[in-house]
């Protein structure tokens, strides 16, 4: 693509900004900044939390936002659409990404956000095949960063490095995602990683040039398709970010770190001007937790439940994957007795990524416990849910009938709690944390229902 590419992004980035201030329904909207896919529902909502954090009005829907929906939100400056393609065949990205992309096209530069430890595979959750789609829809060199130093997420000379507890390890060492079990990382040099997934040449800006500020040079330098940034540090994103905007780079591929580099620039050029978004969350009355989570983290969650008031209910997956209406009553009559007696109840397919009930079927446990969800917050009139775990959140809050979702405070880093918008009254202003298998302290569960807000961290 070389330079001929990048005078295409100049091009297509100016029209794009050019046509960005249309009407919907009759209704204004501004401009927008920025859109992205999530490749599943909590990495979406981890967008929502840094654009909070920059103090940029956004919006994820749940699906393609049509004229109607769009014009409920039209004072936003960034919109994204929660997706499931990290779980999901290189078939059903060629058959579905180009419309979503295509749906977000209108904003200055459109993000595929991928999972901050990158992981992937030829055959399922290709981010390869997705940066394949994403170029021959944007015309134009695209731009790879998936360091993401908030999240304790680092790339160093292309190479992935993720914490786990205390330690942080190269992402092939990584205690779970080495041992993830659908998409294991074997492979922590990204380049190589994608290098099996697509025929697209990638190069690399490394620490040493962003930090000499050739940055911007490298980049124009590279003769690619796409060119993955190094990052370690706050500084590190914000000269990456420097680099997207000064560019007009029109789509990137990678985690929150996108946002975050994206963000810093903004700021520092004078596009955003309000204060970072303030809120804390009240303590809610009840709390379901519902996890298909296979992460030891969200294991040692789930065993320091009890401690904190928690009826612990493990689900029989074998009898919800064979469609058993008994197993999901007594899933459901079980939580409903658990919130009316401790007031807080977890329902858990597995316990970590050993466990034996480990599922092989993510989207049919994760709609079923969904389902399970959808009738425990009618039934009880739940004012707040948790989610854990990716698949079970993409698959299972799809069964609530939710339009989109907006950022209501911080909790902890990574998983925000979000407000629900939707025509149901029993889901309308539910909120809801979506919580990857990796994120939170022991906790974590009875933070999230008294509402224990982390602060914001605006500064890089």
């Amino acid at each position: 693509m070389g330079r001929r590419g990048r005078g295409r992004a100049g091009r297509r980035g100016r029209e794009g900004r050019a046509r960005a201030g249309g009407r919907a329904g009759g209704v204004r909207r501004v401009s927008l900044l920025y859109a992205f896919y999530g490749d599943d529902f909590t990495g979406s909502t981890d967008v929502l939390e840094q654009l909070a954090e920059g103090g940029v009005p956004s919006v994820l829907f749940l699906r393609a936002p049509d004229a109607a929906l769009r014009a409920r939100f039209a004072d936003v400056r960034a919109i994204g659409i929660a997706g499931d393609s990290r779980s999901r065949s290189p078939a059903w990205m060629d058959a579905h990404l180009p419309a979503a992309f295509g749906a977000l096209g209108e904003a200055a530069i459109v993000h595929y956000k991928t999972c901050s430890t990158f992981d992937s595979s030829p055959d399922i959750g290709s981010i390869g095949r997705a940066l394949d789609i994403g170029l021959r829809r944007f015309e134009a060199r695209a731009a790879i960063l998936v360091g993401a130093p908030h999240l304790r997420r680092y790339v160093a000379f292309g190479n992935l490095f993720a914490a786990a507890g205390e330690e942080v390890y190269r992402i092939d060492r990584h205690p779970t995602m080495s041992r993830h079990p659908v998409t294991p990382m074997h492979e922590p040099d990204l380049i190589r990683h994608l290098g099996a997934q697509t025929d697209a040449r990638i190069a690399l800006v490394s620490l040493e040039a962003i930090r000499a500020g050739r940055a911007g040079e490298a980049f124009d330098a590279a003769e690619a398709d796409a060119v993955l940034f190094d990052g370690l540090s706050m500084d590190d994103l914000a000269a990456t970010g420097g680099v997207l905007t000064g560019r007009g780079v029109r789509f990137a591929v990678g985690s929150s770190g996108v946002t975050r580099a994206l963000v810093l620039a903004w700021r520092a050029a004078g596009r955003i001007a309000q204060a970072p978004a303030e809120a804390r969350a009240a303590e809610a009355d009840r709390l379901l937790v519902v996890s298909g989570s296979c992460s030891p983290v969200t294991a040692r969650q789930i065993a320091r439940a009890p401690a904190s008031g928690f009826a612990a209910i493990a689900a029989d997956v074998g009898a919800l994957l064979e469609g058993s209406s008994a197993e999901v009553a007594r899933l459901a009559d079980a939580a409903l007795a658990g919130l009316a007696h401790g007031r807080r109840a977890v329902i858990h397919s597995a316990e970590g990524p050993l466990d034996p009930a480990a599922p092989a079927a993510g989207e049919k446990l994760g709609e079923a416990l969904g389902r399970i969800a959808l009738d425990v917050v009618r039934r009880a009139g739940l004012k707040r849910l948790l989610f854990a775990g990716g698949d079970t959140s993409s698959h299972g809050v799809a069964q609530l009938g939710i339009d989109a979702l907006t950022w209501a405070a911080a909790i902890e880093r990574g998983a925000p709690l979000v407000r629900a918008h939707a025509e149901d009254p029993a889901i309308d202003g539910l909120e809801l944390v979506l919580k990857g298998g990796q994120m939170g302290g022991e906790d974590f569960f009875e933070a999230v229902r008294q509402g224990r807000s982390a602060p914001l961290a605006d500064a890089p």
